[in-house]
């Protein structure tokens, strides 16, 4: 295994701030890639279990140290999303690359202040869209910009289970930004002219616990995706309809299935078959880290960079905004 001190010069520097639960697993990759130098976390039992997979690395109880540092090439931001602007902040004004978990921010206004910050400063800002960093999924674009298909249609996504609820959170702001990520990436610069959310409130007053979201595109493209942690079984996936078939992504097998499948001109089903025509890869996080790492030294723009991030967010107010005004008009009082 590589560590910090073997690694060549040419290799980014970073800094994790957040080493529980998923940053941890960000650490990890970025020492198995030679780039990891400073982890943070005011957590004494976070920094200790870390430092024991990665000697040698420096330990900060607060992030302003690993800003200070000009060793540090750029930082890994894994802490509560309340936390996400004001860390991001301080680093791009550090003049630090800066890689922030998903969602980028809590409020839009935010997450565009932090584009904004980012290109003046001339740094790098990459939002942790997981998804998009699967090749199945870049695959997707890739058929569908070579029409594969045809005419696009409709993309269908599901992201359902039981739990995990949260109780500061509703499940769109929870699994859907995933979705809305990856219709970012399939529809490219394709704006959006309409936007209407649905959603219950089961477990927890005012948190939706099961929404449909449903958007049209320019063009007439229509997308549709339910988000639940009241589902019995565990479904994650994705159909795109075309003129000339469909591609199906199943994200748990991680297979994609393209259907030669659909309805002719006199309204008669055509069935010519399936077969699954591409698999994903099992270590998203690894391909994720190296883009980020390969940004970081090319100078290059960022597949899920802040404007992506900041689009996500855009869509996730615009629906809470929705659903906010439905519990109004449902609640009697």
């Amino acid at each position: 295994m590589a560590t910090t001190a073997d690694a060549s010069h040419d290799t980014p520097r970073v800094a994790v701030i957040g080493t529980g639960g998923w940053g941890r697993n960000l650490a990890r990759n970025l020492q198995q890639l030679g780039a990891l130098r400073a982890i943070v976390d005011p957590c004494r039992e976070h920094r200790d279990a870390m430092l024991a997979e990665a000697p040698g690395v420096a330990a900060h109880a607060e992030y302003q140290a690993a800003l200070d540092d000009p060793a540090i090439d750029a930082v890994v931001i894994a802490t509560p999303v309340a936390t996400h602007y004001a860390i991001a902040y301080d680093a791009l004004a550090a003049d630090k690359d800066v890689f922030v978990e998903k969602p980028l921010t809590l409020q839009a206004d935010a997450a565009w202040e932090l584009v904004a910050l980012a290109e003046a400063r001339q740094r790098l800002l990459m939002v942790g869209h997981l998804l998009l960093f699967q090749p199945a999924i870049v695959w997707l674009r890739d058929a569908l910009a070579a029409g594969q298909i045809g005419e696009l249609h409709s993309i269908h996504q599901r992201r359902r289970g039981l739990g995990r609820v949260r109780d500061h959170e509703n499940v769109l702001w929870c699994l859907g930004s995933h979705d809305i990520a990856v219709q970012r990436l399939l529809l490219g610069e394709r704006s959006i002219e309409r936007l209407t959310a649905h959603g219950q409130c089961l477990l927890q007053p005012a948190i939706e616990d099961d929404v449909h979201l449903h958007i049209t595109y320019a063009g007439g493209v229509q997308t549709h995706l339910h988000c639940s942690w009241l589902w019995p079984n565990r479904d994650r996936g994705l159909m795109i309809v075309g003129s000339d078939g469909m591609l199906e992504y199943d994200e748990i097998e991680q297979v994609v299935t393209l259907h030669r499948k659909g309805v002719d001109g006199d309204l008669n089903p055509s069935d010519r078959g399936s077969e699954v025509i591409q698999r994903g890869h099992d270590q998203p996080l690894r391909l994720e880290m190296e883009h980020f790492l390969a940004c970081v030294e090319r100078r290059e723009t960022c597949r899920s960079d802040g404007r992506c991030g900041a689009a996500v967010i855009d869509v996730l107010m615009q629906a809470g905004q929705q659903l906010q005004q439905l519990r109004r008009n449902d609640d009697p009082t």
